[in-house]
């Protein structure tokens, strides 16, 4: 589990690491450009992380044909994997540029409204190769293949960060670009990550014996239909997921530039945590695919515990480091004395829901791994959309705990998602094994 858990816990680090280098680059010019960067990637995020979801349906496809050891199997739900990115980029990028010029319309201040806009209409152009690395990633995992991943995401972040220097100062003779320069830097990383595990899976495909494209399969509707039905609800889940807290993004944003600024270094914290956890995910989604697709559900059952205490175990100590280093974190992003005063109460909120935060996520991939995604996807609907935010924006406007509220609506939802998928993940262990016992 750890060989397989831990290249791909560096790769979902090395993904966040380009928002965090985004943050901390564009930081030197102040909250406004901060606030401008969290702004542009929380609308960015909610439509193109749906459709990248529709993709997560290839953990379940490809690792369980893997495990049948169907090779052909394997390339045609890739194959449909890169359909299916084809296919939704454009209504993406489309509704992505319309809602760039709506910030001002929900009460967004105006010195943050606009850099955010151009900041997100120049991101919008890593759309299509955002998701055909979704693909080839979601397949070189399914199949085992993880390592080139991690160098894949090393490369992009030392592009990432060399364009950032470059673009947002206007250094080696380019001009000044500010937020738009660091857009135009990830946008580049992007190129060459779906570029680069596209030729990593055609290389590992051609050393096994099957090459890649050789019998590239045609598109078919029924496997379209069937990758997006299995898909569906997990992009609905991420959704729900991102969109909650995009959108207490948003509200932070009604409140005033420091409390945005420090809700965005805090999240960032709170989202740099999580991707180990999400990687520990995709290495359960596949471990139990394998054994799945091999009729071994104790194996897959074995499986998915083993994920949820490596996830938990982790998710333990990074509260602990939140609670005792508040303003060594902070200080990484800005000395500014007005954040360095609210960040460590925010740090606290985040510390109290970090293994709860692990266990869903885990436990979402080990589902996964059965075929199971509408569960999570209720359970975030449930827990984000009709308790925890409803709670937070009551407790932030209404009863003016400010930031502090948002935050302690959010930590009640992931209580309740963690809880309620810890016992789906219970019950379908004993379904599965009750199956095979008859």
């Amino acid at each position: 589990m750890v060989a397989l858990a831990l290249p791909v816990v560096l790769s979902e680090l090395g993904w966040m690491a380009q928002g965090i280098v985004d943050t901390i680059m564009v930081g030197r010019l102040g909250p406004v450009s901060i606030g401008a960067v969290a702004l542009g990637n929380a609308v960015y995020y909610t439509p193109s992380l749906f459709a990248f979801g529709l993709l997560l349906g290839l953990d379940t496809l490809v690792s369980q044909s893997y495990g049948r050891q169907d090779h052909d199997g394997c390339h045609r739900w890739l194959a449909h994997g890169v359909y299916v990115a084809l296919i939704v980029t454009l209504p993406v990028m489309l509704l992505i540029w319309m809602a760039s010029f709506g910030f001002t319309r929900f009460g967004i201040a105006h010195q943050v409204a606009e850099p955010a806009g151009i900041y997100l209409r120049v991101l919008n152009f890593g759309t299509l190769p955002l998701l055909l690395y979704g693909a080839a990633r979601r397949y070189l995992q399914a199949v085992g293949n993880v390592r080139v991943i991690t160098v894949t995401f090393v490369a992009a972040n030392l592009l990432n960060w060399g364009a950032n220097w470059v673009l947002i100062y206007g250094k080696l003779g380019f001009p000044a670009m500010g937020v738009a320069g660091s857009a135009l830097s990830t946008v580049l990383s992007r190129f060459l990550m779906a570029a680069a595990l596209l030729g990593f899976a055609w290389r590992y495909e051609r050393q096994r014996g099957h090459p890649l494209f050789r019998r590239w399969a045609a598109p078919k509707l029924a496997s379209i239909g069937e990758l997006v039905l299995l898909g569906l609800p997990a992009a609905g889940q991420i959704l729900l997921e991102v969109g909650a807290w995009n959108f207490a993004t948003l509200s932070a944003g009604w409140l005033t530039p420091v409390a945005l600024a420090t809700h965005q270094i805090v999240l960032n914290y709170a989202s740099l945590t999580y991707m180990v956890p999400l990687g520990i995910s995709a290495a359960a989604a596949v471990s139990v695919g394998h054994a799945v697709g091999a009729g071994d559900p104790e194996r897959a059952r074995r499986a998915g515990w083993l994920a949820l205490a490596l996830g938990t175990t982790f998710m333990l100590c990074a509260a602990l480091v939140f609670l005792l280093a508040p303003i060594p974190l902070l200080a990484l992003y800005t000395r500014d004395p007005a954040v360095l005063a609210v960040g460590p109460g925010l740090l606290a909120l985040a510390a109290a829901f970090q293994i709860f935060d692990g266990i869903q996520t885990v436990t979402t991939g080990a589902l996964r791994g059965f075929g199971v995604t509408g569960a999570p996807m209720i359970a975030n609907l449930v827990g984000y959309w009709f308790l925890g935010l409803p709670l937070g924006l009551i407790l932030c406007f209404v009863l003016h705990w400010g930031i502090y509220g948002l935050w302690t609506g959010l930590t009640l939802a992931l209580v309740i998602i963690a809880s309620t998928l810890l016992r789906r993940w219970r019950q379908e262990t004993q379904k599965q094994l009750s199956t095979v016992g008859s």
